[in-house]
């Protein structure tokens, strides 16, 4: 009876599946943000003699773990089984890490919770096999904590494996890279004095969402790449970091993971010496850029650079009877000059780009001779409408253009080019789009950008020439057109005191106040010996009138514009490596590239940052305001620019826990735009 009993007993424990080997969720005392567990899979795998086992880590909050190549700041997780009996081999399988960056430093690892496959293969196939080891694994959040666990599981070979476990067994296989079958190395090039690596690879598939990885290479470490994609073909730029400055990856083999949506790839590739050429940035679709191209120099018309000159010559046109092609010539060759600057800005670019000089939109307003020409033309000009001289050629001049086909075209044509000249330093929106591209790409492609710039700027005035009996509806030549003359020498007056105020670091602020007060000066005395006393007075009388209206009207609508009339804000200097470390902290910083001479830049001063509720948000305790002045000549500012593919100003961004790689705001500024990517910074 006994012998029958033990019988049914040995046979029911043979029939009843065995429970999977597992260590249990091991939690160290002093780091409990962190568990662990390693647990068998499944049962012996005779063909490829292993056991299939899950290291499993568990991280709380926002703890972090690292890759086998861990990047710049970290260390990788290391598992030391030597002392396991009967066991040949530990096959540690990687899955896919993530990019983080940390106090400025990029790391590669994993956050949340991360599954490692391993193999477990005995030395003696048949024998009791028992994994011991000791598990090191680093975790970090602002702060790393290196935390050891002591694991120890016996296999079981008949083991019946469990359906969920084995399904989270093959996800955490599936998200390993496999051998390439598909991605193939075409080269890899090391340039010792740039201190980079170029990796060019190739899937007949094409590539969608790439991302390369770099194992670790004796003291190298790879920073993340700059991808630029061309149909099959994929080439990453890395920076190189070491500690021995004498680091030579010539000849040297390292490890490739290449991903993809649906592809995750790893293969090997040997390194070869060479130079390598600058990366040619990825650009928007060209007709979208054109279209920018066309928009911003349309919208420039508008700017108050521009307006005076298209209202002058609108002015000219009404005086007298004119015919059709009367009116029409003007404005054609107008409009021709404005195409000629922006082919001849073209043409200055490619050489500025042939000679390795920094470029950037409106960058010739940074020079203090060119800002004093364009003051004497403007004060010139404007001095003229207020009467104080007439501008005559001499007589041969006025003859030869008069015989000249088109009867003194010349005029109309310069008026053209005057235009554009103080259209440049109104970075308008949409125009740094469409210039950043034209100033990274083949000169081809910036001639045709530039084509578009100047179609935009000169589309009023063509528009005009081919329907010119708009110009009739416009009311008659009159006295008013004398308040007009006026208004645009007022005009083109504020724009001669702005030039001026640029060259206040050239000249001093005693002879910019000087030459100030002799341009406000020059124009009461025209209107004293034009008009006499009674003119002046009721001249001065009636702009009185008009101020105090306006005044009365502002106090009136304070609540929507009121604005504190100094900057208190605390601006510092713009540092690109220090935006990163404060995003760690978790602080939210402010990015201002700004220049006296940006137009925009000072109306979204007035009208959006020196405003609440930006102001106010501004100066929250976790807000960092970075501002960058691109007044005068700053490579280091250039570069930022280049690098956030931009070429002109105004240009603001936002950095926060939130946004940790930053969010680049539109060109005219929003309270709301402003206050919405602010909040969207937050934890």
């Amino acid at each position: 009876m006994i012998r029958i009993f033990t019988f049914f007993i040995l046979l029911l424990s043979a029939a009843l599946p065995l429970q999977a080997a597992d260590t249990g969720w091991l939690q160290a005392p002093e780091h409990p943000p962190v568990q662990v567990r390693l647990v068998q899979a499944g049962p012996y795998d005779a063909a490829n003699n292993y056991y299939p086992a899950l290291l499993q880590v568990r991280l709380q909050d926002d703890w972090k773990t690292y890759w086998r190549s861990p990047g710049e700041g970290g260390i990788a997780p290391r598992l030391d089984w030597q002392s396991s009996d009967n066991l040949l081999s530990v096959n540690w399988q990687w899955p896919l890490p993530e990019r983080f960056t940390l106090l400025g430093v990029e790391t590669q690892g994993y956050h949340n919770a991360v599954d490692f496959p391993l193999q477990l293969s005995p030395a003696e196939p048949g024998k009791p096999v028992t994994f011991e080891g000791l598990l090191t694994l680093p975790s970090c959040t602002t702060i790393c904590v290196l935390t050891e666990y002591s694991l120890q599981l016996p296999l079981e070979p008949q083991l019946l494996a469990d359906e969920t476990l084995n399904h989270r067994y093959q996800q955490a296989v599936s998200r390993v890279p496999r051998p390439a079958s598909l991605v193939q190395a075409e080269r890899l090039v090391w340039d010792p004095a740039a201190k980079q690596l170029d990796v060019t690879l190739t899937n007949p598939r094409g590539w969608q969402q790439p991302a390369v990885y770099v194992d670790e290479l004796d003291s190298s470490i790879f920073s993340q790449p700059q991808l630029t994609v061309n149909d099959t073909r994929l080439q990453a730029r890395f920076k190189v970091g070491s500690w021995d400055p004498a680091l030579n990856l010539d000849e040297q083999v390292v490890v490739i993971t290449a991903t993809d949506a649906g592809l995750a790839e790893e293969l090997a590739g040997s390194i070869t010496r060479g130079t390598l050429p600058p990366v040619a940035a990825t650009a928007p679709p060209l007709v979208l850029v054109l279209l920018y191209a066309l928009l911003g120099g349309l919208i420039l018309n508008i700017m108050p650079c521009v307006l005076p000159v298209l209202g002058l010559k609108l002015n000219s046109l009404l005086l007298g009877h004119r015919t059709r092609s009367e009116v029409r010539r003007p404005l054609l060759w107008s409009a021709l000059g404005i195409m000629l600057s922006f082919w001849a800005l073209a043409g200055f670019m490619l050489a500025l780009t042939w000679s390795g000089a920094q470029l950037g939109w409106g960058i010739q307003f940074q020079q203090p001779g060119f800002i004093g020409f364009m003051l004497l033309v403007t004060a010139l000009f404007s001095l003229n409408l207020f009467g104080l001289f007439e501008l005559r050629l001499p007589t041969a001049m006025s003859t030869w253009l008069a015989t000249r086909p088109g009867h003194g075209n010349g005029g109309h044509l310069l008026q053209g080019m005057f235009a554009t000249l103080l259209a440049t330093p109104c970075s308008a929106p949409f125009l740094g789009t469409a210039v950043a591209v034209a100033l990274a790409s083949s000169p081809l492609v910036l001639i045709a950008i530039f084509t578009g710039l100047g179609l935009g700027m000169a589309l009023p005035w063509l528009v005009l020439a081919l329907f010119p009996g708009v110009i009739g509806l416009l009311p008659r030549p009159g006295a008013w057109m004398i308040k007009v003359k006026w208004l645009f020498g007022l005009m083109l007056l504020a724009t001669s005191l702005w030039l001026l105020s640029l060259l206040q670091y050239t000249l001093g602020s005693t002879a910019t106040l000087a030459l100030a007060i002799l341009l406000i000066a020059l124009p009461i005395g025209s209107l004293l010996r034009h008009y006499g006393a009674r003119g002046l007075v009721f001249s001065l009388a009636g702009l009185m009138l008009l101020g105090a209206a306006g005044g009365v009207t502002a106090l009136l609508t304070q609540s929507r514009w009121v604005s504190p009339v100094k900057d208190e804000l605390n601006w510092q200097p713009l540092d690109p490596a220090r935006i990163e470390r404060e995003v760690a902290a978790g602080k939210r910083v402010f990015v201002d590239i700004t220049a006296d001479w940006c137009i925009t830049c000072q109306a979204n001063k007035i009208g959006v940052t020196l405003r609440d509720p930006v102001y106010s948000a501004l100066q929250e305790d976790d807000m960092v305001l970075m501002r960058g002045d691109w007044t005068r000549p700053d490579a280091a500012i250039t570069d930022y620019l280049h690098a956030n593919r931009r070429a002109g100003i105004p240009f603001n961004q936002v950095f926060g826990p939130g946004l940790p790689q930053g969010k680049a705001l539109e060109v005219l500024l929003t309270s709301e735009k402003v206050i919405d990517a602010l909040n969207e910074a937050k934890p």
